[in-house]
């Protein structure tokens, strides 16, 4: 069960010292990033720099990534949980995949600038009059980066199970493009799952400060689980079905 939480967590003065000392390198990272993201910019479609720097804010948050599986190296569309925004680091730096998000990230220039550095796709869910653009964004993102992750249950969990995939936010995988291997991905925290999860009524600046204020390291596993084949991939339901159904036996395995 989800937990919700009606009020932000005070943090301690030691907590607000990890704070700031880990916003700061936080900081430090980007003003060294950002030159050298243009720099390389004419010289690949898939910048380096951007995963470097959100492998290097998941370090920073105090993240210790571990991961289990084989992945697939190049033309992977991978499905993964959705526990905090530490997916995010935790995925580029593990398989230098861009993003699918939501169009509402796109209405907040500076969220907007950064993830577009990084190559993210945004879709539009309630506008089905730009459905085929987006498909076409999305293969052409795949393409272009090599990884392209997506959050098929559209929103965080707890940690402790799965929501219902939204097989509509496969729609770019109907028909599947050639060469595309999809391969569910599950993100594990552990016993601490509870404590790191955004959940419930909690606002994301209070989980993002409470997660740079702890003290014990973050443990992530990356489970890379088998690619889908056959008829799991007949359709974009079957894609959503098959890869809800591998996570959930390693998550109670």
């Amino acid at each position: 069960m989800a937990i919700a939480l009606s009020q932000p967590r005070r943090l301690s003065i030691l907590g607000w010292i990890r704070v700031t000392l880990r916003l700061t390198a936080m900081l430090l990272l980007l003003l060294l990033c950002l030159p050298a993201y243009y720099l390389a910019r004419p010289f690949t479609h898939h910048n380096p720099v951007p995963r470097f720097f959100l492998g290097g804010i998941g370090a920073i948050a105090g993240m210790r990534l571990r991961t289990r599986g084989e992945k697939v190296h190049r033309g992977a569309f991978l499905l993964a949980n959705h526990v905090s925004w530490l997916d995010i680091p935790a995925l580029a730096a593990t398989t230098g995949s861009a993003f699918v998000g939501h169009d509402g990230l796109a209405s907040m220039p500076l969220l907007k600038w950064l993830c577009k550095m990084n190559d993210t796709v945004f879709v539009a869910r309630h506008d089905r009059k730009s459905v085929a653009a987006q498909v076409a964004a999305v293969r052409t993102a795949i393409r272009d980066t090599g990884a392209l992750t997506i959050f098929p249950e559209g929103t965080t969990s707890d940690g402790t199970g799965l929501l219902p995939f939204k097989s509509s936010l496969l729609s770019a995988l109907e028909p599947l493009p050639g060469g595309i291997a999809v391969q569910p991905v599950l993100l594990h925290f552990g016993p601490e799952v509870a404590d790191i999860a955004w959940v419930g009524e909690e606002h994301g600046v209070d989980n993002f400060l409470r997660l740079l204020a702890r003290r014990r390291p973050i443990e992530l596993t990356v489970h890379f689980l088998p690619v889908l084949t056959g008829a799991e991939l007949a359709s974009r339901k079957t894609i959503a079905q098959a890869a809800r159904e591998a996570m959930l036996a390693r998550l109670s395995g």
